[in-house]
């Protein structure tokens, strides 16, 4: 089949939803105020509480939500067949992303632009705050274990990228203290840094980078000494104030992303390439199961709670009016949504030429969650290929993408997991830990690093794969709190919550699913620090459920009290 039509069908459905579904939430769920006073004016700073034209906020948004999470995940989970991925990418982007994102930013509004965690403290009950805390701590943990393992992948693979990607570092920096210093727009100095970061391909074509000879000396693996560099790498960064090296990637990766999801739809309209790869794949029978495993394997790209972050973290905070919210939050959680269609595209359209090279790529759940990312270079260098660049170009320039994408999502989830340590450390009265930032910072890299270094465990050993299934697990969970959230906050308000109580359902059966699944799975295979780790996730998961059916219960109940007391009181 021509990859354009799928592309095509995806992408107006994707409108459709937005037109008319993220209407009706925006209309009789969350009852949007044109009158409403955002937090951006009731408390405008000029530093955090700054209220911000759409679009604008809407570039802010979309870049900070997306990263390399709705590659991989899509490119890993297409090893079932390109159908179920699509559909669940498709309408989990509809209805569970778009109801997630846009719900999370509308009630942090509604609160003072307060944050997922301490909404659900308020909304919920104050344990619902231990509850964030802990998932947020696993989500965060898993999130900088396998980016580093991507990252360390692609060097490995791709040594030609090292230098242009080491380069960005110091390039960003230089950003970093023009635009602080001047006071100046970033928007030129990023464009001009993007370009000076594409011509440093040459450079690293030139003088690839290898660790072969270093780590063979060691007797290690070259991936192993590039993810000790990353996380030391990244105890640095997360210890600098944003606007050094952060704000100034972020500026420099949001025109990659547009340029790079250019280049595959402009490739493949250009190109006419055709997907090789079956519907629905007829795996191994020792795979997982894509019923529930899909739904965890794509969590960015279908549903993120991650997003959730965002939305109340900084969006919320920037919000001009309120009815800007469908625009950001729904709009938003379509761009991740496309992201992933692009992704789908490149591993089985692009990548390669024939459905007997696909298959060999794809022959077991292992392969393909080890190749994932660098399936998606290949693709992506196809549909480049297809605009006349070079195949060598082509695979430089998306190591350079995904790497700067994951890099970026590294730096910040080691900074989130400092603070989050920290606020542990205050809850359980822990005075070292809550702070001493030298020792929250190392306790925020050391633990992801344990995980990203982890051995494969018994026969099939695709750790790598377990480890993003257990990300996208917790993703889940914390997508299945911001929409417990949601819930309670639509019931107060004497609104129906059936939009996002069907995928807030929906999630937490496919999380505890694929949780009891893996645990079965890690026990068999002996695989003893997997196992706890899932134990864990899964009480969480189960604590959850709890507190989100006693909240919504107490809702309920007060919504009907509240009915039944206006009844009383207009008959009398």
């Amino acid at each position: 089949m021509p990859a354009i039509v799928p592309a095509l069908v995806v992408l107006g459905i994707f409108a459709l939803g937005y037109r008319y579904y993220s209407a009706y939430l925006a209309r009789r769920v969350y009852g949007l105020d044109p009158e409403f006073v955002t937090p951006a004016h009731q408390r405008g700073d000029g530093v955090d509480f700054v209220p911000t034209n759409k679009h604008v906020l809407f570039g802010h948004h979309f870049t900070s939500v997306a990263g390399a999470a709705p590659i991989v995940g899509p490119a890993i989970a297409v090893f079932w067949g390109w159908g179920p991925a699509l559909l669940w990418i498709t309408f989990g982007t509809i209805f569970a992303a778009g109801a997630h994102d846009f719900g999370s930013l509308v009630v942090s509004v509604r609160h003072r632009a307060e944050s997922i965690g301490t909404l659900a403290r308020d909304v919920i009950s104050r344990r619902a705050r231990t509850l964030f805390l802990l998932i947020i701590f696993f989500l965060l943990t898993l999130v900088n274990a396998v980016f580093a393992v991507v990252i360390a992948n692609l060097f490995v693979a791709n040594p030609a990228a090292v230098l242009p990607v080491v380069l960005q570092v110091p390039l960003a920096i230089g950003i970093g203290q023009y635009v602080y210093h001047t006071r100046s727009s970033a928007f030129l100095p990023s464009i001009i840094g993007v370009i000076v970061l594409y011509l440093t391909i040459l450079l690293g074509m030139a003088f690839p980078v290898s660790l072969g000879p270093l780590a063979a000396t060691l007797g290690v693996e070259p991936r192993t000494l590039w993810v000790v560099f990353l996380f030391a790498y990244t105890f640095v960064a997360s210890r600098l104030p944003v606007w050094v090296l952060l704000q100034p990637r972020d500026y420099i990766n949001s025109h990659q992303l547009f340029v790079g999801l250019a280049v595959i739809l402009v490739g493949v309209v250009v190109g006419f390439d055709r997907i090789v790869a079956p519907v629905i794949n007829d795996v191994p029978a020792d795979s997982p199961s894509w019923f529930p495993f899909l739904f965890v394997t794509i969590a960015c790209g279908a549903v993120s709670g991650f997003h959730s972050l965002v939305s109340s973290g900084t969006s919320s905070k920037q919000l001009g009016r309120e009815t800007d919210a469908r625009y950001i939050g729904y709009m938003g959680a379509v761009g991740e949504g496309s992201l992933a269609v692009a992704a789908v595209l490149a591993v089985t359209a692009g990548a390669v030429g024939s459905t007997v090279e696909w298959n060999n790529l794809y022959a077991s759940f292992a392969t393909a969650s080890d190749g994932a990312t660098q399936n998606f270079v290949r693709g992506v260098a196809g549909f480049a290929n297809n605009l006349g660049l070079p195949i060598s170009v082509g695979l430089v320039f998306a190591t350079i993408m995904v790497i700067s994408f994951a890099a970026t999502t590294m730096d910040t989830g080691v900074r989130l997991q400092r603070y989050v340590v920290q606020e542990i450390g205050e809850i359980t009265r822990v005075r070292p830990l809550a702070r001493n930032m030298t020792l929250a910072s190392t306790v925020a890299v050391v633990i992801p690093m344990a995980m990203a270094l982890l051995p494969g465990g018994g026969e099939k050993g695709y750790t790598f794969g377990v480890l993003w299934q257990l990300f996208g697990t917790t993703n889940q969970l914390t997508a299945g709190l911001a929409l417990a959230v949601v819930a309670v906050w639509v019931t107060k308000n004497r609104r129906n919550p059936l939009a996002v109580l069907v995928p807030l359902l929906f999630l937490l059966v496919m999380t505890t699913w694929a949780l009891a699944l893996n645990l079965v799975e890690f026990v068999t295979q002996g695989q003893w620090v997997l196992a706890p780790l899932d134990v864990i996730i899964f009480l969480l998961a189960v604590w959850l459920i709890v507190e989100a059916a006693v909240a919504l219960r107490r809702a309920v109940r007060s919504r009907d009290e509240t009915t039944d007391s206006h009844h009383y009181a207009t008959e009398g």
